[in-house]
């Protein structure tokens, strides 16, 4: 074989090896955002949890100042069984009906300055409040990792590294925002 032919030959494999390479680069990096997306998005979930538990100890807190009604507990636990398998869209919602009902308890802490100066209301309000940042922090995180891997999914050439690893588009996470409006609570 001529050297000119086997050095071509050579730069041919090296430039096929090259662009294998690359590609196995960006497959490798679109499944890291994708892990990276599933495993913020198990955080919120292990977050949102938590809120709804400390909502469930706040209820109880609360219940000896007002006839809380039995329906908030169930709501609490409702939504806790429905956040296992949730998906952005559907945590959303669960957040969104979540802080409805510690809006309802905020009204009632308003009404009885007692139980806004109880220890344990005060303790479980600290905790909500930061469970509420955690929340946010693993939102933002996670917006931020499906904002690379979707911009990932529509730009060359790792478009169609994602095409050939089937890789889809990931939801937003979006929750409503600002205080809900405040519900009418009956006290009897």
């Amino acid at each position: 074989m001529e050297p000119l032919v086997l050095a071509s030959l050579l730069a041919l494999f090296a430039v096929l090896g090259g662009i294998v390479v690359y590609f196995v680069l960006i497959y490798n990096r679109l499944q890291a955002l994708k892990n990276g997306g599933d495993a913020t998005l198990a955080q919120v979930t292990v977050a949102l949890k938590k809120r709804l538990d400390l909502i469930s100890k706040l209820v109880s807190a609360v219940k000896g100042y007002a006839k809380f009604e039995k329906e908030t507990l169930e709501s609490v636990t409702r939504l806790r069984a429905g956040i296992g398998n949730a998906g952005p869209a559907e945590l959303g919602q669960i957040n969104a009906q979540s802080r409805s009902i510690l809006g309802n308890i905020m009204v009632v802490a308003e009404k009885y300055p007692e139980l806004k100066a109880s220890e344990t209301v005060l303790v479980l309000m600290k905790s909500i409040s930061d469970v509420e940042d955690e929340i946010s922090r693993h939102r933002y995180t996670y917006n931020n990792i499906v904002q690379e891997f979707d911009t990932m999914l529509e730009t060359i050439p790792s478009r169609f590294v994602a095409s050939l690893g089937g890789f889809k588009k990931k939801e937003y996470f979006e929750f409503e925002e600002g205080t809900p409006e405040q519900p009418k609570v009956q006290l009897n």
